[in-house]
C-alpha cells in the first residue's frame, strides 16, 4: 500500500521560511515523479514543484520559482520542499503526490489529474 506522509507545516510571518517533508512508502517502482501541490480555500489545487526521482530534474510553477526548492533523499524515499521568502498568498494546504514516470515522456505535466497518490496535507499559513 502506497503511503505519503507530509510534515513541517506551520505558521510563519511573511519573509520567513519553512521546510516541508514527505515520507513515501510502498511505491512499487524504482523511478517516480514526486510533486508538491497546494490548495487554498475556494481555489483549485495548484502544482508547485516536481522532481524526477531518477534524473533529479526539477520543475517549478512560476509563482514559486526562485523562492522554493524541491529536493529528495532517495535512500529514505523522502521529498522536501524548502520554502523561502514566504508571502501571504502562499497560505494553503500543501500536499505531496506521486505520479508515474514514463520512458516516453518522463514526468507528467504538473496538474493534479496526472498524479495518482496523495498525502493527507500539511497546512502552511503566512501572515503579514
Amino acid at each position: 500500500q502506497i503511503q505519503l506522509v507530509e510534515s513541517g507545516g506551520g505558521s510563519v510571518q511573511a519573509g520567513g521560511s519553512l521546510r516541508l517533508s514527505c515520507a513515501a512508502s510502498g511505491y512499487p517502482y524504482s523511478r517516480a515523479c514526486m510533486a508538491w501541490f497546494r490548495q487554498a480555500p475556494g481555489k483549485e489545487r495548484e502544482g508547485v514543484a516536481r522532481v524526477d526521482s531518477g534524473s533529479g530534474s526539477r520543475y517549478y510553477a512560476d509563482s514559486v520559482k526562485g523562492r522554493f526548492t524541491i529536493s529528495q533523499d532517495n535512500a529514505k524515499q523522502t521529498v522536501f520542499l524548502q520554502m523561502n521568502s514566504l508571502k501571504p498568498e502562499d497560505t494553503a494546504m500543501y500536499y505531496c503526490a506521486v505520479g508515474s514516470w514514463s520512458w516516453a515522456w518522463g514526468c507528467p505535466r504538473l496538474s493534479a489529474e496526472n498524479f495518482n497518490y496523495w498525502g493527507q496535507g500539511t497546512q502552511v499559513t503566512v501572515s503579514l
